[in-house]
């Protein structure tokens, strides 16, 4: 079952069933995050929730909702201080290479590896620890919270003064947090974790700097279990011309982590159980175009598409002039 949120053609948000181009409305739902916690109070499954409602038939145009700019997110919060958006790095096989070219180190003489690359080699030892068992902790870093997030087919703000505005094909979680505090996956879609590479090559304590950006993720969400072998592509068009492509690779069997350990150690931390929450937690990539020498501008826009996802979720990139200038900052 492949879920979206969108905004009718009266500006209401509904959630809607994809089925083929069409857009089947359910009934009396306004959000996912509604449509989740009632499934949890219910005891029952996120598909079975939406049988439980139904759907009414539409001749709605997913298509033309997408093109009309009023899919949304798949998972949000009215809130955006309640949605938090966090992630792993250093997860899917492949990733330290293109990190730090861990293939030209000796990896037998661990006085020789750089934190990246022990990190990775972390992982690849304990990262896939027995079900029910504690494994290795990957990197984890803080994103931002809802107010970040662009929805499918917008413009990401690339601040004036970023080095690099470069894409992240990523498999993204989504989870809210119930009223007993428990964490529950509402299901998985295709995400753009947007980056600036460039700063975070000069030196690795850069990376929390280089992770505050924008992000998108959907437009749809795929309710159940992930396949354990995926493979998509990611795309940088510029113009009427395909600037860069290469295939990524996600799931399980492409990646040092469970999926399990990666959810256990986001999710031990008490401060991230709060009752009504949205998490939205990016899993990691090995394939960048930075690590390519591409260049990104103005005007680009990114594809990431895979077949068990539905539609691709496109952005493009304009400058953001947002923000403030030395000596703005005010005593009281």
């Amino acid at each position: 079952m492949r879920l979206i949120q969108f905004e009718n053609s009266h500006g209401q948000r509904q959630v809607g069933v994809i089925e083929g181009d069409l857009i089947q409305v359910l009934r009396e739902t306004a959000s996912t995050r509604e449509l989740a916690l009632a499934a949890i109070r219910n005891a029952r499954s996120l598909s079975e929730e939406v049988l439980a409602r139904g759907t009414d038939s539409s001749e709605q145009s997913y298509a033309l909702a997408l093109q009309e700019g009023r899919v949304l997110p798949p998972l949000d919060h009215e809130d955006p201080a309640h949605c938090l958006i966090s992630g792993t790095g250093l997860t899917h096989l492949g990733s330290a290479s293109t990190r730090d070219k861990m293939h030209q180190q000796k990896v037998a003489d661990d006085a020789a590896l750089t934190d990246t690359a022990r990190i990775f080699q972390w992982g690849l030892e304990g990262g896939r620890p027995a079900p029910g068992t504690v494994g290795v902790q990957p990197e984890w870093f803080y994103k931002g919270d809802g107010s970040i997030v662009v929805r499918p087919g917008q413009a990401f703000q690339s601040p004036t003064y970023a080095e690099d505005a470069g894409e992240e094909p990523e498999l993204t979680g989504l989870y809210v947090i119930g009223d007993d505090g428990k964490p529950y996956r509402v299901g998985f879609a295709l995400g753009n974790e947007f980056s600036d590479h460039v700063m975070e090559r000069r030196n690795y304590l850069y990376l929390a700097h280089s992770k505050l950006r924008n992000c998108s993720y959907g437009p749809e969400l795929r309710v159940g279990e992930l396949p354990r072998h995926l493979a998509g592509t990611s795309r940088i068009r510029r113009g009427d011309e395909v600037l860069w492509e290469k295939e990524f690779l996600s799931g399980e069997d492409n990646m040092c982590h469970s999926l399990e350990n990666l959810e256990y150690h986001h999710f031990k931390y008490a401060q991230f159980l709060r009752p009504g929450d949205v998490h939205v937690h990016f899993f990691g990539t090995a394939t960048l175009s930075v690590a390519d020498n591409i260049r990104t501008q103005v005007g680009d826009r990114f594809e990431i598409s895979m077949p068990e996802f539905g539609a691709p979720l496109i952005n493009g990139i304009e400058v953001s002039e947002q923000g403030i200038a030395p000596g703005d900052v005010r005593a009281l």
